[in-house]
């Protein structure tokens, strides 16, 4: 069983930057896909980005250029570096993690981009 804790997320004003971590525990780290969706109250989630097993990245076109995934296969850790934020980018943040087969939820994070 794996578990997966994110945390990170805040009130910003657009333009600013937050970074998101995320904790994956149980299984295997190195051999975890790691990633990021997001979602609107009352809209459906949306993939934002992803952090391959090999550290290969992908990102939603909406973030391309401003946001950032890495990871620390020591501390079983990844992030999301998120810059420029903009209002459009509010939303709560669930990080992932994709391990034999199952894909393992975080509790989500709220951001709120706001002047």
């Amino acid at each position: 069983q794996v578990q997966v804790v994110g945390s990170g997320g805040g009130l910003v004003q657009p333009g600013e930057s937050l970074r998101l971590s995320c904790v994956a525990s149980g299984g295997i780290f190195s051999r975890t896909d790691m990633g990021w969706y997001r979602q609107v109250p009352g809209g459906q989630r949306d993939w934002v980005a992803g952090i391959q097993r090999d550290g290969t990245t992908n990102y939603a076109d909406s973030v391309k250029g401003r946001f950032t995934a890495s990871r620390d296969n020591e501390k079983k850790m990844a992030y999301l570096q998120m810059n420029n934020l903009r209002p459009y980018d509010t939303a709560m943040y669930y990080c992932y993690g994709y391990y034999l087969g199952t894909t393992y939820w975080g509790q989500g994070t709220q951001v709120t981009v706001s002047s």
